[in-house]
């Protein structure tokens, strides 16, 4: 907490210190924090004019806009943290419309006694992959809790974008003869949260693939302007993602078992934990659903960009009254590919 003697307000103790109640209670040591932490990590033209609110210019399209509250646990995990992730996983919302993401608010709720530094560290990676993405946060709020009350800190965040004109990408428009492509391996994140949290070690680090994929998606409509659906298959993972698109456009799916990609070390995890990578979050892929005709080109652009470099055909929609999605086996079987029943892994985004 600051101490003022005689005009001179002490700087934050960001090695030692800790958030307490002052520094939600909108006095001087609530305004230090935002100005000595927040402002200076974030720090943009918006930002800089400290108003309650962000005011900037409408392009031209149509506008998206989407918001995702974050509370991982563990907050900081191989490949990332609560921060980037803050910042990814909202951008690739937006993105999902086929929308450029441009602005981004942030809301933290931090509890009381939480390590300044542990919050510096959060705040500085996401400011880093704002910069990155090149999507400022441009507005947010501060809120601090009683001890006992929160779990370290959780963060809100919300993103608006626009969409170009054309460009018409829903999870309603997917169709009998249509081709299902991912971008890479699945399950990373939610392998990288459990293995974390259960301290398990393999000879090659499960490593999260939290990214910002606009500019993937921005290559892809390149490609291919008439795709049909886009979809970040987070919570739940690539099976409920799928049952969710079916349900919403009234089609089934068939999928090929061997041709979704899973790395060695994920499958293993999931095996010694008892859980199916189709069901485990991720955080950096992407579903893309299209024309037939269209799939070779677009998995040809995913493949050129670094963050589809084992993007793959792994299915197809088809009609389907019943609206189930099904997979082809390794053993020459079908089997049913249900929506998760219930949460198989809390706290992973």
């Amino acid at each position: 907490m600051s101490e003022v003697k005689k005009g001179y307000v002490r700087p934050l103790d960001l090695k030692h210190g800790r958030v307490d109640m002052s520094h939600g209670a909108g006095g001087r040591a609530m305004a230090q924090l935002i100005e000595e932490l927040f402002l200076k990590a974030f720090d943009n033209e918006w930002l800089r004019q400290q108003n309650d609110q962000a005011s900037f210019a409408i392009q031209g399209g149509r506008m998206v806009m989407a918001t995702d509250s974050h509370v991982v646990s563990p907050l900081f995990f191989p490949g990332g943290d609560i921060g980037c992730l803050s910042v990814h996983g909202t951008i690739n919302d937006v993105a999902m419309a086929g929308a450029k993401p441009l602005y981004l608010s942030a809301s933290f709720i931090i509890e009381e006694g939480f390590a300044l530094s542990e919050l510096a560290r959060i705040v500085e990676s996401m400011a880093t992959a704002a910069r990155e993405a090149g999507v400022p946060i441009v507005t947010g709020d501060t809120k601090v809790v009683e001890q006992g009350k929160g779990d370290g800190v959780f963060i809100t965040t919300t993103g608006v974008g626009v969409v170009p004109p054309g460009v018409n990408i829903s999870g309603d428009r997917a169709q009998a003869g249509d081709a299902i492509l991912v971008s890479g391996f699945i399950g990373d994140h939610g392998m990288a949260i459990m293995s974390k949290r259960e301290s398990l070690a393999f000879d090659t680090e499960i490593v999260s693939d939290t990214a910002a994929l606009h500019g993937l998606v921005a290559s892809m409509i390149e490609a291919v302007p008439d795709i049909h659906v886009l979809r970040d298959p987070t919570r739940g993972g690539l099976a409920t993602t799928l049952n969710e698109i079916a349900r919403q456009a009234g089609v089934g799916m068939m999928l090929d078992e061997a041709a979704i990609p899973v790395q060695p070390q994920v499958n293993a995890a999931c095996e010694l934990l008892g859980l199916d990578p189709l069901y485990v979050a991720n955080e950096g892929k992407l579903i893309a659903i299209c024309a037939s005709e269209h799939a070779d080109l677009l998995l040809a652009a995913m493949r050129a960009h670094p963050l589809g470099a084992n993007a793959a055909r792994i299915g197809q929609v088809h009609a389907d009254p019943h609206h189930f999605v099904q997979m082809t086996t390794g053993f020459g079987g079908r089997r049913i590919v249900d929506c998760l029943s219930g949460e198989q892994l809390p706290r992973i985004c």
